[in-house]
């Protein structure tokens, strides 16, 4: 039996065609139901699932017409093959015209019958599969997957189920790598467009100049290669929702067709004059700084405004450092199941040598330097001889300039400068606690006292040499 396909149905009076139509199914190893009126066929629809009927137009009682007719409202994407012995081009129009699959007229080849039944098992089982990588897509996007148990991650999370339910327009900024992916696909799973489809664009990754094609489609003849009408991914939303990722790079005439698309969901296809509308809710992200983007005349500043009706500003890790084991161990969990190695915790130091770390690639940099060490670690728990050393990375640390909330002291501000200074340092010099507090112009003795005031972690380090007496006793 043709393996993952629901039977079909055959409806036809006349018994030995029935018969000789359910036998020529059975070779291919179709599963068939055969009755012998529509009103019998209509009973079976109501209690299982067909993948297409099969039925004669001409039948005693209602016509296979009529059943069309009638199955076309209750299951409207169900495929109903007619076959008749008195066909005519102009009934064979108004078949399909009234929602037939296919018509065949008798006598027909055998060939005929099976290719039709052929392709629609074929699109029954893409309609599955579809159906399929649709929901695995919802669950890539759970919230359960932003993790983190910082109160700024529990306010994340909160915000999200608040803003989900909502049409309400949505704009993330945040570094690379925090997460504003998951956050817009937890939007969507969230949202009561959850069963329509989710689109993603990334702005950055498509030539400016086939961007507005991508987006809206464009019509045949619109442009040299455009040989035939695309349709643009909004109306591949529609019902649903789009993604549109480094909103920040698109050109500025791209921003204009796209603000005006926000305000009532209208827009024509590049080289058409046709209007057409859809109903999609957009999300937006960027990792530009948008206020300076505005103010260098890249950005619409009445863009900005229009997409900023909710604003969700994911933190970087190094403002969330106490959610670095959770993550590390998510992360290392996840590996040592894909490669299947025994890779049980995250050892004391190792841990201490992450959390030192100042993470310029977020998270995403945090699940590499984890798969990093799954792969090279070959005992039972992560060392930090399996982790980088970090001196390359280092060299990326954000430089953006200190914005002053006033919600801090000038003490707390200058022990955060101080805590980021001797971290770098100690990345530089690979955590040797004599090199540092040489290049730092320091005793060790006043870099370690600097470490535990500033609630850095001295379990990862190491000095060329023993403490003198004299150093003890100070």
């Amino acid at each position: 039996m043709k393996s993952n396909l629901p039977p079909l149905l055959i409806i036809d009076d006349e018994k030995n065609m029935r018969l000789s139509l359910e036998a020529a199914m059975n070779d291919e190893g179709y599963m068939v139901r055969a009755v012998e009126s529509a009103e019998q066929g209509l009973a079976l629809l109501e209690q299982e699932e067909f993948f297409i009927v099969i039925t004669d137009a001409r039948l005693s009682g209602m016509s296979g017409y009529e059943f069309l007719d009638k199955a076309r409202s209750r299951w409207p994407n169900l495929p109903v093959l007619i076959i008749t012995a008195y066909a005519t081009p102009k009934l064979a129009v108004e078949a399909i015209k009234a929602g037939a699959y296919d018509y065949l007229a008798k006598p027909f080849a055998p060939e005929e019958l099976l290719h039709a039944v052929a392709r629609c098992a074929e699109r029954h089982r893409l309609l599955n599969d579809n159906a399929a990588l649709r929901a695995q897509a919802g669950q890539a996007y759970q919230l359960e997957q932003i993790i983190g148990d910082s109160s700024k991650m529990v306010d994340l999370r909160r915000l999200i189920k608040t803003v989900a339910p909502t049409d309400a327009t949505v704009l993330i900024l945040g570094e690379s790598g925090t997460g504003k992916e998951l956050i817009a696909g937890a939007l969507h799973a969230l949202s009561q467009r959850s069963q329509a489809n989710y689109v993603r664009i990334n702005c950055a990754a498509i030539p400016e100049t086939l961007l507005e094609s991508e987006l809206f489609g464009h019509e045949k003849g619109a442009f040299t290669g455009a040989l035939r009408q695309k349709t643009g991914r909004v109306e591949e939303a529609d019902g649903g929702t789009i993604f549109l990722d480094e909103i920040g790079d698109m050109s500025r005439p791209l921003q204009a067709k796209l603000l005006r698309f926000l305000e009532d969901g209208t827009f024509t296809r590049v080289g058409g004059n046709e209007e057409l509308q859809v109903n999609v809710r957009l999300i937006a992200a960027t990792n530009r700084d948008i206020i300076d983007a505005i103010r260098m005349n890249h950005f619409r500043e009445d863009l900005f405004h229009r997409l900023n009706v909710v604003q969700f500003l994911p933190p970087p890790l190094r403002d969330r450092k106490e959610d670095i084991p959770l993550l590390a161990n998510h992360f290392l969990s996840q590996f040592s199941m894909a490669m299947n190695k025994p890779i049980e915790s995250i050892a004391k130091a190792a841990l201490s040598k992450l959390m030192a770390h100042h993470w310029p690639g977020n998270v995403r940099e945090l699940r590499n330097v984890i798969e990093r060490a799954a792969i090279l670690e070959t005992s039972k728990e992560v060392r930090p001889e399996s982790l980088p050393d970090f001196h390359l990375e280092g060299r990326l640390r954000k430089s953006a300039p200190l914005h002053v909330a006033g919600t801090q002291s000038l003490d707390d501000y200058m022990s955060s400068y101080e805590r980021e200074v001797i971290t770098a340092c100690l990345e530089e010099n690979h955590f040797n606690l004599t090199k540092t507090a040489d290049q730092l112009k320091i005793s060790r003795h006043a870099l370690r006292y600097r470490m535990q005031r500033l609630n850095l972690s001295t379990e990862n380090t190491f000095e060329d040499e023993p403490l003198t007496s004299s150093t003890k006793d100070t």
